[in-house]
């Protein structure tokens, strides 16, 4: 397949675009910048210019295309409704432009977003919310199905890690312990976060534009999840800092725009994914990958 790939260039796509090419399948990934063009070309893809909010710059190249995986988006964490919205946006364009032709498009949301829905409780594939931020943009690609695409959603893990990974939550996490001496959790930290392996995800788009039938929901997720405060002692004893709670209402200082997010109980199961797809994670786990040397390394 002649695959085009948005965020090729990006963390996720370090791993996509190898992996899509090691299976035969030809890759086009949209490139913004010279920086990223080089990353793309270096990966071994062909480089299309356009910008991903700038749906003019690349639908030509979607409508060539066999497939699409959209792994673009905004990360700045300056305005995240703005950054759902405009993703929204992206996506409905790329539907528009491959209505009916029964084409792979697999899209990206979070699955923090059913911690949202029900604090705590085993988030399942079939688990769906009416509207908001992100959520608009998985029930919009679900709905395209019915339009004569292939569509389907990779809910990822807040923690996507590996080597390859290095301006996520992991190294986020990772500096704010570093800068605040302390590495913190909420409460009693018995919270969980699911995670999963760059390259194990990687795996789950391939096979996801390959087979995944219209309108499917997939996650990415190694297990049901880790107590954040594991996470926490785990990243502590590395950097030799204090694990210890943070109050509630200091949270935001201290973790900054993921202040929000780090209390949330995110339990997660992967197992229709699994049979879904025939997919296994196989690289690190969380703890394990956690204590490389990788993640320690001061840039």
């Amino acid at each position: 397949m002649r695959v085009f790939v948005t965020g090729a260039s990006g963390h996720i796509g370090s791993a996509v675009v190898p992996d899509l090419l090691q299976a035969g399948h030809q890759v086009v990934g949209l490139a913004r910048n010279d920086a990223a063009a080089e990353r793309i070309a270096a990966r071994g893809a062909e480089v299309h210019r356009g910008d991903v909010f700038d749906p003019d710059t690349y639908l030509d190249a979607v409508a060539a295309a066999d497939g699409v995986i959209h792994l673009a988006y905004d990360h700045s964490f300056t305005d995240m409704a703005a950054a759902a919205a405009e993703d929204l946006r992206v996506v409905r364009a790329m539907g528009e432009r491959l209505a009916g032709t029964g084409k792979p498009l697999v899209a990206t949301t979070g699955t923090l977003m059913l911690a949202m829905r029900a604090p705590g409780v085993l988030g399942l594939e079939e688990h769906t919310l009416p509207g908001g931020p992100r959520i608009d943009t998985e029930n919009a690609l679900v709905a395209l199905a019915e339009r004569g695409v292939r569509t389907s959603v990779v809910r990822l893990a807040p923690l996507v890690h590996s080597d390859l990974d290095h301006h996520g939550f992991a190294p986020t996490l990772i500096r704010v312990a570093r800068e605040k001496g302390v590495a913190g959790y909420l409460g009693d930290g018995a919270n969980r976060w699911p995670a999963l392996n760059t390259r194990d995800a990687a795996r789950i788009y391939r096979l996801a534009l390959e087979s995944a039938p219209g309108g499917t929901r997939l996650h990415g997720v190694e297990s049901e999840g880790y107590a954040f405060r594991e996470i926490a002692e785990t990243i502590g004893r590395r950097l030799g800092v204090p694990t210890a709670s943070i109050p509630a209402d200091e949270a935001a200082a201290h973790f900054g725009f993921l202040g929000g997010l780090v209390g949330l109980d995110n339990p997660t199961s992967n197992e229709v994914t699994r049979k879904t797809l025939g997919w296994e994670p196989e690289h690190l786990g969380l703890i394990e990958d956690l204590e490389q040397d990788h993640y320690f390394v001061e840039r």
